[in-house]
């Protein structure tokens, strides 16, 4: 039996959508809808944060800001972000399917822990309605893991610690301390940094790096390791005690876990 009781995922760029490519291409569009352009690394940026949030931060860039200035002739407002979030959650239903393939060691993984005696539970940036087109797809593939919150399903989302704790309450989990928080972004890794889990970043994977399977395999190890220290740095400020490249090591991170803790 192990020493951890739960593991709580992430969804994309963690067990699904290797690169993250779901949500950002839909951020772009969303915002061409209003005649806003972004970049793909803006779009990328508050990524793992509630879409709505997500949203509002985007226009609380100078750049964006200025442009939607120029075009509208007065700041963005909460209104405004409400009106993108009805623009994107559509889009984002019908793309979320398309990119919801397992990220390769995901099943392996979770049976590990699972083996170990541990539970298996999710959180999300992605709304409920987005994440019930996602939720068969994977399941299909042989994922279902034991609960899932969504950013929606609370007052309150990343980074902040809610989303967790409704983890620790559906899997009847307890304390934090005995809980693995994984994820591949800034926000998701501050989500279990609040709410005191052990938490684990995944580099190479996720939006840091945002790049396909077949894409970092066409690349040398220097721009390899380039990629990971840069998405490395970002978990570590967001409060990873623990960054792996992706969840295929995670089991070998666990067994030395739970060797030290020993």
């Amino acid at each position: 039996m192990t020493k951890f009781k739960a593991a709580i995922f992430d969804w994309a760029g963690t067990t699904v959508d290797f690169g993250s490519f779901a949500p950002m291409g839909v951020f772009i569009k969303a915002m061409a809808q209003f005649d806003i352009g972004i970049t793909i690394e803006q779009a990328r940026a508050p990524m793992g944060a509630a879409k709505w949030d997500h949203i509002h931060t985007l226009l609380q860039m100078p750049e964006v800001a200025a442009q939607w200035m120029d075009r509208y002739g007065k700041a963005p407002s909460d209104a405004d972000v409400d009106a993108i979030f009805k623009v994107f959650v559509p889009m984002n239903e019908i793309v979320a399917a398309d990119y919801a393939d397992l990220i390769p060691g995901t099943i392996e993984a979770i049976a590990d822990l699972r083996g170990r005696g541990m539970k298996i539970g999710s959180t999300t940036g992605y709304t409920r309605s987005i994440m019930q087109n996602v939720l068969p797809v994977a399941a299909a593939q042989g994922y279902s893991p034991d609960n899932l919150v969504c950013s929606d399903d609370l007052v309150e989302g990343r980074p902040g610690p809610l989303g967790i704790y409704k983890c620790m309450v559906d899997l009847a989990v307890y304390p934090p301390s005995a809980i693995l928080k994984i994820d591949d972004t800034a926000p998701g890794i501050a989500e279990g940094a609040s709410a005191g889990c052990v938490t684990i970043g995944l580099a190479l994977s996720g939006n840091a790096v945002g790049k396909t399977q077949e894409e970092l395999a066409m690349m040398s190890d220097s721009e390899i390791a380039t990629l990971r220290d840069h998405a490395t740095k970002l978990l570590k400020d967001a409060g990873a005690d623990h960054v792996i490249d992706t969840i295929r090591d995670l089991p070998e991170l666990v067994t030395q876990l739970e060797a030290h803790l020993g």
